[in-house]
């Protein structure tokens, strides 16, 4: 196997943190011009948050993805430059961008905490069980 397969499921977790983005200034952006708003209103953070409230959504779900997903960044990185890719490794950060993109589709749309919260804490969960087998595996190579 080659251990730059382990770059895919980085480079999936990147492009949804794109499509995020994406969708969060086309969501902006439609409500200042609907709703004619000044932007400088937008420059006071309470103004900012009542004025784009209906279209919170994907902007609260663009920050929660520079949250649990850096240490996923990390893993990947240490994984791949500690030589210890396998295809469980491969198959575990799939499943961590999965859950993660239906946490991303949860919250920018309906928002429903107990769905939302579901698919975070499963991510959560398989995010520690890669960083325990990285630490496993790599405990005896520290020269303490």
């Amino acid at each position: 196997m080659d251990n730059k397969i382990i770059f895919l499921p980085l480079f999936a977790q990147v492009s949804l943190t794109a499509v995020v983005w994406i969708w969060l200034y086309v969501t902006r952006l439609k409500e200042i011009f609907s709703k004619n708003i000044n932007v400088q209103d937008l420059a006071d953070a309470k103004n900012k948050r009542e004025l784009l409230k209906k279209v919170s959504g994907p902007s609260n779900n663009f920050i929660n993805l520079f949250e649990m997903p850096v240490l996923f960044y990390v893993a990947i990185f240490v994984i791949y430059n500690t030589g210890i890719v396998s295809s469980l490794y491969v198959v575990l950060a799939s499943i961590f961008v999965g859950l993660r993109a239906i946490h991303s589709l949860i919250q920018s749309t309906y928002n429903t905490i107990k769905h939302r919260f579901a698919f975070y804490l499963l991510s959560s969960l398989i995010l520690w069980l890669i960083w325990g087998m990285i630490i496993t595996e790599n405990i005896n190579m520290i020269n303490w």
